[in-house]
């Protein structure tokens, strides 16, 4: 496999122009590129330029709406619900990240609750953007069936992913992202496209046996974090984020990975904090002394520094990505 160096401008104007020949429209291409780009920039390259031919081709067949813009709605004080419109998850994202700063400073405490969307990739990017704004963040998101509950075989629960992200004083945000999944699925996905086995432990194959094959991986179900606690906070995050916005359950779902079938009409929920309400104008300071605590810990590293030097080194020299992936890219539409 032979690899190129791509800055970020040009990936994401490669991206963008893909899905804009694929039905998107420029202001929905331009999120997803962002979105992608960004994943890859932190590494986390299953939520990256990986996904542009499957977006690509979802658009095409009119599984994502490529036109939608979504529709934010205040339907209390402080709970902004917004409608993806079954289009790309990322345009209604951003207006949550936009707009749920200004409810938090009025609040306290608001939320974002978004359903009839899509995969949201990365998101420690939309939760450390909010903590960049001094918010304290958390989301959950459900994705189509992955998991099943424990004991059993059937993936009613999606690998259902949360991040968290607080401001620290004088510093980066601590930035958590985590699937409930042993990994992210995103990973075997991967692994499936470039025909390589994944390690034990990662998932399931449809009888419910342990797999090393990705493709069979994919056909059956993820292992969850912790076992029978992983899956209870599975369940938790699928009542959350799917329940609570009304959104498809995993199980209703479609694949984030094909062109087949209806809308995923998956959901997303953030949940913002003021940090100064509850604890006063040392709370930042106060995270900020606990995170040099663990900094300080031979070994030890802040959830969230990696990702961050990643992106640094990212913008300073380019992506490195495999080049028969950007020729791909490049073929979409064409």
């Amino acid at each position: 496999m032979s690899a190129c160096s791509v800055t970020l401008e040009d990936a994401r104007a490669a991206v963008a122009a893909a899905l804009m020949r694929s039905h998107t429209a420029e202001n929905a291409a331009q999120s997803v590129a962002s979105a992608l780009v960004g994943a890859e920039a932190i590494g986390q390259i299953g939520h990256g330029l990986r996904r542009v031919i499957a977006y690509a081709a979802q658009a095409r067949s009119g599984k994502v709406d490529g036109s939608a813009r979504p529709k934010a709605e205040r339907t209390a004080p402080g709970v902004l619900s917004i409608d993806a419109g079954h289009g790309f998850a990322y345009p209604a994202l951003d207006l949550a990240v936009e707009q749920l700063p200004a409810l938090v400073a009025a609040q306290g405490i608001a939320m974002a609750a978004v359903r009839r969307s899509h995969h949201c990739g990365a998101m420690g990017l939309f939760t450390e953007a909010l903590a960049e704004r001094g918010v304290v963040a958390l989301m959950l998101a459900n994705t189509p069936g992955a998991i099943a509950p424990w004991g059993g075989r059937r993936a009613l629960f999606g690998t259902n992913p949360l991040a968290f992200a607080v401001p620290l004083e004088g510093d980066a945000p601590i930035v958590v992202d985590l699937s409930l999944s042993t990994v992210a699925r995103g990973k075997v996905m991967a692994a499936a496209q470039k025909d390589e086995p994944i390690p034990e432990g990662w998932a399931f194959d449809a009888d419910g046996r342990p797999t090393t094959d990705a493709k069979a991986a994919l056909a059956g179900t993820m292992a969850p974090i912790g076992d029978a606690k992983g899956t209870a906070l599975a369940l938790t995050v699928e009542l959350l984020a799917a329940g609570l916005v009304g959104a498809n359950y995993a199980y209703e779902a479609s694949s984030f990975f094909d062109a087949e079938g209806p809308p995923p009409g998956v959901g997303q929920l953030l949940i913002g904090f003021d940090p100064s309400v509850s604890g006063g104008e040392a709370v930042v300071g106060r995270f900020a002394e606990l995170a040099g605590l663990v900094d300080s810990e031979p070994g030890a590293r802040l959830p969230g520094r990696r990702r961050q030097a990643l992106r640094a080194a990212a913008e300073a020299n380019g992506l490195t990505v495999d080049e028969a992936l950007m020729a791909s890219i490049d073929a979409i539409g064409r």
